[in-house]
């Protein structure tokens, strides 16, 4: 299964958003706390999340945990900073992709301790950054067509 991992995401919305291709495409989500916001009704509401039952969603409580858990799996870091595409890598059926915060992105100490797994999605030169749950679905359904979208319609 296609795991989806979110740093320390800080926007319910995007969250929100990224649970609904979650549920879409059946990867897991992972999310790895602190969180910008509280997994609470309230906000799961506003986020139109009204599909939450149908992702299977696992909480880390810092990204050390979730490293200890999974550090040895096969790991892609979507950073600004790598040299190597999206595109130029194959991603394993239970691949895990991890994406930072929206305000900053991934920690620099774990871009270089994974400065192997690092993927880029290009962009214009100047721009700062897709929205992260554009960026998601870009990823995810790369990593899916790749195995000519396994489980879908």
């Amino acid at each position: 299964m296609l795991n989806i991992v979110l740093v320390e995401p800080e926007i319910p919305q995007n969250t929100g958003n990224i649970a609904r291709t979650c549920a879409c495409v059946g990867a897991r989500l992972h999310l790895v706390e602190p969180m910008g916001f509280r997994l609470t009704e309230k906000n799961l509401r506003r986020a139109g999340c009204d599909y939450w039952d149908d992702v299977e969603v696992v909480r880390w409580p810092c990204v050390e945990a979730f490293l200890e858990a999974h550090g040895e799996d096969e790991l892609h870091l979507f950073t600004g900073q790598a040299s190597c595409g999206y595109r130029d890598v194959v991603y394993g059926p239970d691949a895990f992709l991890l994406f930072g915060r929206e305000s900053r992105g991934l920690d620099q100490g774990l871009i270089d301790r994974f400065a192997d797994c690092c993927r880029r999605i290009p962009m214009r030169e100047g721009a700062r950054s897709l929205n992260l749950s554009n960026a998601v679905a870009i990823a995810a359904y790369d990593a899916l067509a790749q195995r000519s979208f396994p489980g879908l319609v």
